[in-house]
């Protein structure tokens, strides 16, 4: 028998699978910057501009989208500010044709951050984690300075923060995850430098009484990439799965983002942290069984699960802005068929199966 997706909290059955995958890029574009219900009901009483420092990486220009789509249901004329280096001038011409207005940074030079434009509110995306074992230098300057030049350039500003589940430690795979009341165990470079970025902002928070909300993120995702795209393409070219790490949190990626938006009505000094993942504790093995049956493979393991995992107790986001509007199974036969089609990937693995914290 195929073992349950999930290990913990299942998905109320009042939630259907109903929608088609999406047809193409712009199709999948327009379902992750969706504004939900509670990320209108935050943009309804926030006032002024909308900074989104780091806009370029995976997440930014959905989440910068969904901002601008979410003021212009609203009849709302805040702007929506994307800031990032640029290296692909299509993903700017991109941003700027959908009403973001765009401005190129390298958040690591003071002069540059200092010429930023003022906005009330800020959503700082930005960082590093692939590459850290070859250049640790480069991500602890990314994860630290950064936030640093950041945090006293918009001094005052309500700040929401992106930060990774990755600060704690591994935990018991039924103890239902990390909740933000415990003790943070970063092992290696890169959780450190995370670990780094929350101090530093939460320095500067209470040094110029600056309301944060620091966001500890465990999986987005996309159909383009994510761990459900990883797991599903090894099942689909009949690679092997190691499943020792064999259980993982995920979100769809516009949950996530619709999250981080509604953190502005909750930033505060000290400042607000809320862990954003799914309500279940996936198991991998049964993620790559349901994988075989929707592609018609038969799955190849290796390993043996460990009893831990690094897992996240998603349930202050769940109390304070309600569960994902994208279940679990909705996701997983969404990848699959992406898979099958042909759909297009991002080729960026996410790690997930890193037990040693080395990136």
């Amino acid at each position: 028998m195929t073992p349950a997706l999930s290990g913990g909290l299942s998905r109320p059955p009042e939630f259907p699978v109903s929608e088609e995958t999406p047809a193409n890029d712009q199709a999948l574009d327009e379902i992750l910057s969706r504004p939900t219900p509670g990320a209108l009901a935050t943009l309804d009483s926030l006032d002024g501009d909308v900074l989104v420092l780091g806009v370029g990486g995976k997440m930014g220009p959905t989440l910068a989208r969904m901002l601008r789509r979410g003021f212009d249901l609203r009849n709302k004329t805040n702007a929506v500010i994307g800031v990032a280096r640029f290296s692909d001038p299509e993903a700017r011409e991109r941003l700027e044709g959908e009403g973001v207005q765009t401005v190129r940074c390298d958040l690591t030079d003071r002069a540059a951050v200092e010429a930023l434009p003022d906005a009330p509110n800020v959503l700082f995306m930005a960082g590093q984690k692939f590459g850290t074992t070859q250049a640790p230098e480069a991500t602890w300057v990314m994860n630290t300075y950064a936030p640093a030049l950041v945090a006293q350039r918009f001094a005052g500003s309500r700040i929401v923060a992106f930060s990774t589940g990755s600060v704690y430690a591994n935990v018991p795979v039924f103890s239902g995850g990390s909740r933000e009341s415990d003790a943070t165990e970063p092992l290696g470079d890169y959780a450190n430098s995370a670990i780094g970025r929350e101090r530093v902002f939460t320095f500067f928070a209470r040094q110029n009484d600056t309301p944060l909300a620091l966001v500890r993120l465990n999986y987005a995702i996309d159909l383009r990439y994510g761990v459900l795209v990883d797991v599903a393409r090894r099942v689909h070219a009949g690679e092997p799965i190691d499943v020792t790490t064999g259980h993982v949190n995920v979100i769809w990626q516009g949950d996530a983002n619709a999250q981080a938006v509604q953190c502005f009505s909750h930033v505060a000094v000290p400042p607000f942290v809320v862990n954003v993942a799914g309500p279940e504790t996936v198991s991998v093995r049964a993620l790559a069984h349901r994988f075989g049956e929707l592609m018609d493979r038969a799955p190849v393991f290796a390993g043996e699960e460990a009893e831990t995992a690094l897992l996240s107790n998603a349930g202050r986001a769940h109390q304070l802005f309600g569960y994902p509007t994208v279940a679990l199974e909705q996701m997983v036969a969404w990848t699959a068929e992406w898979l099958k089609r042909g759909g297009r990937l991002l080729n960026k693995p996410t790690g997930y199966e890193t037990r040693d914290g080395r990136y």
